[in-house]
């Protein structure tokens, strides 16, 4: 057993082809840990109903436990399953979505969200990015766990071989779509009162969020 309780292996790596795709379906249904390409860094994943498999996606980075991770969505339909969308929050989504902005919403009635997904808060981060293999994830397992797949404080994974080189003994499979297309985390908005707040300005201008804000009021 390494340090962090994990059985020492090597992340099988595939093409994030139909048939990649589906090997990662079924190995997060059997609670695995994927990394995969998006429009932003890779990320890595955990089915939101595995026994465990939100420690385990911790365990694997290193991650502290009070830092809340993300779901990936398929569409507004599955955000909203699990999030209360605001007017400004909507008039963002339907400027940016998909794409990079993760959206800070409170969660929705009925959601029941794992304590450890959210740190314990009564909110819920969502993204619906601008990547077929994230979206094709979700769309079948649901709103999928998923965050940067990288050590916690190293740098952002931008292609296969950078999680490898961070993560091969750790995780189960790398889908592998060549190099990551935005390079720069989501720009995260705090959409849970009235007036919206950036929390981090990431792949989208701060000026553009507030443009969008402002057409929709």
């Amino acid at each position: 057993m390494t340090r962090q309780g994990l059985q020492p292996r090597r992340a099988r790596l595939l093409p994030d082809d139909a048939r990649g795709r589906a090997a990662a379906i079924e190995v997060l249904r059997s609670g695995g840990l994927v990394a995969m390409p998006t429009d932003t860094v890779y990320g890595v994943g955990v089915a939101l109903d595995a026994p465990d498999g939100l420690a385990r996606l911790f365990a694997a980075k290193d991650r502290p436990l009070d830092r809340a991770i993300v779901l990936l969505v398929a569409d507004l339909e599955q955000a909203a399953s699990v999030g209360v969308l605001s007017p400004a929050a909507r008039a963002l989504a339907g400027r940016f979505w998909p794409g990079g902005l993760t959206l800070v919403l409170p969660q929705a009635p009925g959601a029941a969200l794992p304590a450890v997904l959210t740190a314990g808060a009564a909110t819920i981060g969502v993204r619906v990015p601008d990547h077929d293999s994230p979206r094709e994830l979700a769309r079948v397992l649901g709103p999928l766990p998923v965050t940067s797949a990288n050590l916690s404080g190293r740098p952002d994974a931008l292609d296969a071989a950078a999680v490898l080189a961070q993560l091969g003994g750790r995780i189960d499979l790398v889908l592998d779509g060549g190099p990551a297309r935005g390079g720069v985390p989501s720009a995260v908005v705090d959409c849970t009162e009235a007036r919206p707040r950036i929390l981090r300005a990431g792949a989208i201008p701060p000026t553009a969020l507030a443009a969008a804000l402002e057409q929709a009021d």
